[in-house]
């Protein structure tokens, strides 16, 4: 027996990634609490996941209810983290206040100023946030801090031309390449860790609902506010938009960050619920829509404007499609669930190879200019990404895979949207003469 138990740990060290062996293992051994205890230590994330998939064919047992316990407890009551914590998020409201207030006291052009450095708003401070609590090395600080310093340099440095497109690009660009440096903050410069690109993706779920929250109340008190004052003949509109609301809005995915990260449990069962309730609604209406259009005389081969919306259709589809994968891979997900997913990203497919195949005939019919060629080369990598997803999510849902393969081929795809990015921010004004 001594031997067998032995034997058995050696093996789990020796596969710490391999959840079907964990699973295995923990199968063979729900009775056993000194083994669970010895594979639970072996590899705690491996086991964490792998429980968490099995615990809902065997909550019957007081031990698999224990380990549930264990595993996943979460506070219920609402905790403010430390003091050095919260006045790090007040400081760096107040300093994001003050640079989206920068137009306004140096008589900077608005949409000048804010087309260009809207992401330098919020992302330094984000990222600031992460770098604090992981507490990254000095290398990797400086990497952060010349990204940004890069970034905010060369975007206001791209001449004034308000009709180029490129340029146009390049500032949309950047905001994308500024969430992924604030995620190499999240990730704690460990660049491979495929999980940890995934928690990444949750945290922008949970910060979205988070955030929202936190507006809407603010919406709440500015009506209020401004209706009380105004019952005893004070307009303070023009105060309390350029000082309260211009502070306001910069602060709340900070203090959403912040309460997301030391409280979990606020939106950790809101997330989920909201990613399995929009999942099948928005199948339902995509479905629904693309049957429309056949009816609706409008195409996007030859209507420009609705070859955007269907472009900003598919992008905010294919977010819902990746946030519900993040989502259903760190819990068990039913058949039903992974059945809808799939289904979901394979509409999602149709509707992508429709703008792709609209932009091709685009491009040959009137030639390549900055916004086709960025269309061309995001929709293709989309469509790349999504026939793998898709693939993967057939495999999930007539079990002959796992639901966190397919998060983890998400994860793993990052990185190539990221160099897409790098491009277009940084080659496109030039390679397009700034047109």
């Amino acid at each position: 027996m001594a031997d067998y138990t032995i034997l058995t740990l050696h093996k789990t060290t020796t596969i710490q990634t391999n959840t079907a062996y964990m699973k295995q293992e923990i199968l063979s051994n729900l009775n056993n609490p000194a083994q669970l205890e010895r594979l639970y230590r072996t590899d705690k994330p491996a086991f964490k996941q792998a429980f968490n998939a099995l615990y809902p064919e065997h909550k019957d047992s007081s031990l698999t209810s224990f380990w549930n316990e264990r595993l996943n407890f979460v506070k219920e009551e609402i905790s403010w983290g430390t003091s050095k914590d919260l006045a790090f998020v007040i400081v760096a409201s107040l300093l994001a206040g003050l640079i989206a207030k920068l137009p306004f006291l140096l008589h900077i052009d608005e949409e000048l100023f804010y087309t260009r450095n809207a992401g330098f708003v919020v992302f330094p401070f984000l990222s600031a946030f992460f770098a604090w609590k992981n507490k990254l090395s000095a290398v990797e600080l400086v990497s952060v801090a010349g990204a940004f310093l890069f970034g905010i340099i060369f975007i206001n440095y791209l001449p004034y031309n308000q009709e180029s497109d490129s340029i146009v690009l390049s500032c949309i660009h950047l905001l994308l390449i500024l969430w992924f440096v604030t995620g190499f903050a999240f990730v704690d410069g460990r660049k491979n860790n495929l999980e940890k690109r995934l928690g990444y993706l949750r945290f922008n779920g949970d910060l979205l609902v988070m955030t929202a929250l936190i507006v809407i109340a603010g919406g709440l008190m500015t009506g209020i506010t401004l209706g009380l004052f105004s019952l005893i003949g004070f307009n303070i509109e023009k105060f309390y938009f350029s000082y309260v609301v211009i502070f306001g809005l910069p602060a709340a995915p900070l203090l959403g960050t912040y309460l997301t990260q030391t409280n979990p449990q606020l939106v950790g069962k809101v997330s989920p619920v909201i990613a399995r309730i929009f999942s099948p609604l928005v199948l339902v209406m995509l479905v629904i829509y693309l049957v429309a259009i056949l009816f609706s005389g409008k195409n996007p081969y030859n209507d420009r404007e609705f070859l955007l919306i269907f472009n900003a259709l598919l992008v905010g589809v294919m977010a819902i499609v990746f946030f519900s994968v993040a989502e259903a891979s760190k819990t068990a997900k039913t058949r039903v669930e992974s059945w809808i997913l799939f289904l979901l990203a394979g509409v999602t497919i149709l509707v992508n190879a429709i703008a792709l195949s609209a932009i091709v005939f685009r491009i040959a019919e009137w030639g390549l200019t900055p916004n086709r060629a960025a269309v061309l080369g995001s929709n293709t990598l989309i469509f790349i990404n999504l026939l793998w997803v898709t693939v993967l999510l057939l495999r999930a849902a007539s079990k002959k895979g796992d639901v966190a393969a397919v998060g983890k081929a998400i994860a793993y795809y990052l990185p190539v949207y990221f160099i897409w990015a790098l491009i277009v921010t940084f080659l496109f004004p030039f390679l397009f003469g700034f047109k």
